[in-house]
């Protein structure tokens, strides 16, 4: 597998949490007696991935303090925002920490059990611009969809649709991506700028190659306190990683 570092876009305020989470980062959210960003860290390494930017704003120093410089075999730098950029403005502003000719970047508060290896793999050998992770719709119309070619390309990115409008052929963004580093120094610097609503659907107008890697396992977000409550449970039988401590 090609050695990529991963931009992980954890920061958000949650202030649709507050009721449930307060005053504290959306990452930081305590799901089965540990942050909501720390399952993510411990999926990057498991596979294989040694280095990821944490992309943080709201109470930075909060995460920071957490995890420092080293976790769960990563090697940890920060790109602190000063105000929000939205997903792809953050993506835009950790752009110099990127040593490589390509990045994996993934949201902070979502999380689907994802072969990031093979995914990794997959886009080496596509020559894609942008390559996405995708999870079937099973008729949900409450989120944006996409739509893919037969070949694995993606043809559309949609605003919410009506359920009886989803087609087999529609997937729903699972929020990890991997980008040339080019694409990144390709979003205006220091706007705040949407990678799902704005950059995706430009790119595809302008031609760039967008290639979707489906992955059937579903995508669970802790974006609502419904969808947080029912993370605690996804979580809580989970069993933990045998040596993966900070």
């Amino acid at each position: 597998m090609p050695k990529i570092p991963a931009i992980v876009l954890c920061g958000g305020a949650g202030l649709r949490l507050r009721s449930v989470i307060g005053d504290i980062p959306k990452g930081m959210a305590d799901v089965a007696g540990r942050p909501f960003l720390e399952v993510l860290l411990r999926q990057l390494q498991r596979h294989g991935i040694e280095r990821a930017i944490l992309a943080v704003g709201y109470q930075k120093d909060v995460i920071r303090t957490h995890f420092g410089d080293q976790a769960f075999g990563l090697d940890l730098v920060y790109s602190p925002e000063a105000l929000p950029l939205g997903t792809g403005g953050a993506l835009r502003h950790a752009a110099d920490l990127v040593e490589s000719e390509s990045v994996l970047t993934m949201n902070g508060d979502s999380y689907t059990d994802a072969e990031l290896d093979r995914f990794v793999t997959a886009h080496s050998k596509s020559r894609a611009d942008v390559s996405v992770v995708l999870v079937p719709a099973d008729g949900r119309g409450d989120c944006g969809s996409v739509r893919m070619n037969p070949d694995g390309r993606i043809v559309a990115f949609e605003e919410k649709r009506d359920r009886l409008e989803i087609q087999d052929n529609w997937y729903v963004n699972a929020g990890i991506y991997i980008l040339s580093r080019q694409m990144l120094y390709d979003i205006p610097a220091g706007s705040e700028i949407s990678l799902e609503r704005e950059l995706l659907p430009r790119w595809l107008r302008q031609g760039k190659l967008v290639r979707g890697f489906v992955c059937l396992s579903g995508c669970m977000d802790i974006g609502t306190p419904e969808r947080y409550r029912s993370a605690q449970c996804l979580f809580g039988v989970m069993e933990p990683q045998a040596g993966a401590g900070k």
